[in-house]
């Protein structure tokens, strides 16, 4: 079962001093003593890089994380423990919720230290860091380089399952998404597939009307050739005058051989009343 996450659990240097629970053995034992080595170096020769780690370590436990934070940065400009400034600055900068910061902030010191114990502490609060900035793949990582270096930490364990579970569901999500966009990117090519045809089909339409235009236009223009062909020219007669001329020349002689079939026939008469006599 996946706990939440309780930041309250975040893991410090400061937590170190503090806690009654979760730094025993050699966290505590080491890292404390460091910080009373620290004190007593700073108390016997007060060396004033180091005394600006103690200086922020007052503001931070005031909870003027921005302050304490300015004061670690100028303890390490002025040459104070590298790990110890730089621990104490990822958490001033975490609590202030610059996660991004904070992250690069506890990348360097794994480097810096070859206390495994110092070093899973790195590695805790910067699989923290990336888990806050959502960044899982990397949280889940820094998480199992920490438990490499301090195994029994229940804490880092029960993050990591955690992180594990963020980074599982945001892959589950980036899944649907992805399917979501390829179902998208089907409509819309269906979409743009039957537009196509809906603008081919419009341009199939135009082009057939436009044959059926120029083909009408052939028959009007063929017809009006014909027509002025079929026209007589100045001087000459049309093909319907012809026709009725020849039908009246048709007539008229028709009519010249009926009166001269009848004259033919009166004359065969006269002769034959003569011979009679």
């Amino acid at each position: 079962m996946i706990r939440k996450l309780d930041i309250s659990k975040f893991k410090s240097l400061h937590d170190l001093l503090q806690s009654q629970t979760l730094w025993v053995g050699r966290v505590r034992a080491s890292l404390a003593m460091m910080f009373l080595l620290f004190g007593f170096i700073t108390a016997a020769f007060a060396q004033e890089p180091n005394d600006l780690i103690t200086k922020g370590n007052a503001k931070y436990k005031e909870g003027n994380f921005g302050e304490a934070e300015m004061t670690y940065r100028e303890g390490q400009e002025a040459g104070a423990d590298a790990f110890i400034s730089g621990f104490n600055l990822g958490d001033a900068l975490f609590k202030q919720e610059r996660y991004e910061e904070a992250a690069s902030a506890f990348q360097a010191l794994p480097n810096l230290t070859e206390d495994k114990e110092q070093k899973a502490a790195a590695f805790h609060n910067l699989g923290n860091a990336y888990l806050k900035a959502k960044k899982y793949p990397e949280s889940v990582d820094a998480f199992k380089q920490s438990l490499r270096n301090n195994p029994q930490d229940l804490d880092t364990k029960y993050n990591l399952a955690y992180a594990k579970r963020m980074l599982q569901q945001e892959q589950e999500q980036e899944q649907q998404q992805q399917d979501q966009n390829k179902d998208d990117q089907k409509d819309q090519e269906k979409k743009d597939d039957q537009q196509q045809k809906q603008d081919q089909q419009k341009q199939d339409e135009k082009k057939d009307d436009e044959q059926k235009q120029d083909q009408q236009q052939q028959q009007d223009d063929q017809q009006q050739e014909q027509k002025e062909q079929e026209q007589p020219k100045e001087g000459e007669i049309s093909k319907e005058d012809a026709e009725r001329m020849l039908d009246a020349l048709n007539q008229d002689e028709k009519k010249i051989r009926d009166r001269l079939e009848d004259q033919k026939v009166k004359k065969v008469s006269k002769g034959t009343i003569e011979k009679d006599w």
